[in-house]
């Protein structure tokens, strides 16, 4: 993931250059041609509203959005919407190719389209907020809600609020566009989905298109309503424009990949860490807060669980207390369960785009353990081991006494002169063994 950053970064800088040389810009009255092909995140919003923008500055006849989506963040999803509702140019969502789907997210946008259209063999519904999928609690012993007479599961306040919110949200949208609005809210409540032909017959979209091209020919001549205006498409002969995505959404699309946050944010951290303890190396504290920022950039655009969060974090420092304060696994064990949690909850939503991949969090907690478990078994030798430094560990050597002395006087011991002391009288050349330490002062005695 962080090889992909850098190679992000530099067809950023590539892609800069190469604007610089271009010089022409896209034919004026075009046809634009935006793709949402994924999730929809923050790197799409980003995308399909400038390029909105950048149709109507190029006077474009037409904005198409190939669209095949699983679905995708809320947020994300209504900055779409508000771009579509404020175009002056129509926009119309094509659900392609075949096999391709318009689910949850993509169906809001579908609705709220000036012209939802559909090739064969495509599907769309499924719009129940995705956070209501939730698992439900189990029912008491005394209550089967598969056997007669049992209730099924009440949805709780939230529950109710989130459907309730939804099903408003796409009713408004069908009925500003005149859409079958009975069949949205059933596509919120009870999660409903459609094949192309049965969404035709339903008033749910305006047509089915084979392709691009087929499209465009069923729609040259129809008359679309816009802000109170009416607005007659004439696409015979126009250029049809592609607005592939430039280096902003993918430099978007790579930093705001849950698993990268995370790696970031590691490597934020143990970076600071370390220049903390090497200070004037530079390189790990530069490289530390630089993926700190583009962490907490990435977070702002994302759902965050700040209980998540803070677990991370708390996972993070009790990792880095065992490392440099080891407490023989201790703080270290709980720091990876700590961040573990944190990671699986880290993300306030349901989608799998936008959550923190499993074998990343096994990863980093391996690799993490791996280290805490060295650590730790470096921690224990050193504390079986004898003390090779200070002054104790003269302790039991020898020396040799250097004048007669009776009491207190000096003596050599093992290259160093010391003021030793002994309870017998002691004479020149006479080797003695080291029994006490006294600050500076030695109690030694005669050697057998």
């Amino acid at each position: 993931m962080l090889l992909r950053l850098i190679l992000v970064v530099l067809a950023c800088l590539s892609a800069t250059a190469q604007a610089v040389e271009e010089s022409e810009g896209p034919p004026l009255g075009a046809v634009w041609v935006l793709d949402l092909d994924g999730a929809v995140g923050p790197a799409t919003s980003d995308y399909l509203v400038r390029g909105m923008e950048e149709a109507r500055d190029a006077e474009a006849r037409l904005i198409v959005i190939r669209m095949n989506t699983p679905g995708g963040l809320d947020g994300a999803m209504r900055d779409i919407i508000e771009a579509i509702l404020a175009s002056p140019v129509p926009v119309a969502s094509f659900v392609t190719p075949q096999g391709a789907r318009a689910a949850s997210a993509g169906t809001y946008i579908l609705y709220a389209s000036h012209i939802a259209a559909m090739a064969p063999a495509t599907n769309l519904g499924a719009a129940t907020p995705v956070s209501i999928g939730a698992p439900s609690p189990a029912a008491p012993p005394d209550q089967d809600p598969d056997k007669e007479g049992g209730a099924p599961a009440q949805k709780t306040a939230m529950e109710k609020k989130m459907v309730n919110d939804a099903a408003a949200y796409i009713r408004g949208l069908a009925d500003l566009r005149g859409r079958n609005a009975e069949w949205a809210e059933q596509a919120v409540r009870e999660a409903e989905s459609l094949s192309a032909k049965e969404a035709l017959e339903q008033n749910v979209i305006d047509l089915v298109a084979s392709g691009l091209r087929d499209l465009l020919e069923q729609l040259e001549g129809r008359e679309i309503a816009i802000n109170d205006d009416s607005v007659t498409l004439e696409l015979a002969g126009a250029p049809i424009f592609e607005a592939v995505p430039d280096w902003r959404t993918e430099f978007l699309a790579t930093i705001t990949n849950p698993s990268l946050v995370l790696i970031l944010g590691m490597i934020g951290f143990y970076g600071i860490i370390l220049e903390f303890y090497n200070p004037g190396s530079l390189v790990p504290g530069t490289i530390g807060v630089i993926c700190l920022l583009l962490a907490g950039y990435a977070l702002q655009l994302l759902p965050v669980n700040y209980a998540g969060l803070a677990l991370v974090a708390l996972g993070i420092g009790l990792m880095v207390a065992e490392a440099v304060s080891p407490s023989f696994g201790i703080l270290g064990a709980g720091g990876v369960v700590a961040f573990v949690i944190g990671g699986i909850i880290l993300f306030d939503t349901d989608v799998e785009a936008f959550q923190v991949a499993w074998p990343v969090l096994v990863s980093i907690a391996m690799v993490t353990a791996g280290f805490i478990i060295v650590t730790v078994t470096i921690a224990l030798r050193m504390r079986h081991q004898a003390v090779t430094t200070g002054i104790e560990t003269i302790l039991g050597h020898t020396g040799v006494v250097l004048a007669d002395f009776e009491g207190e006087g000096q003596v050599q011991v093992g290259g160093e002169i010391w003021h030793a002391r002994s309870g017998q009288p002691l004479q020149k050349g006479d080797r003695v063994v080291v029994r006490e330490v006294s600050g500076l002062l030695l109690s030694v005695e005669r050697e057998n």
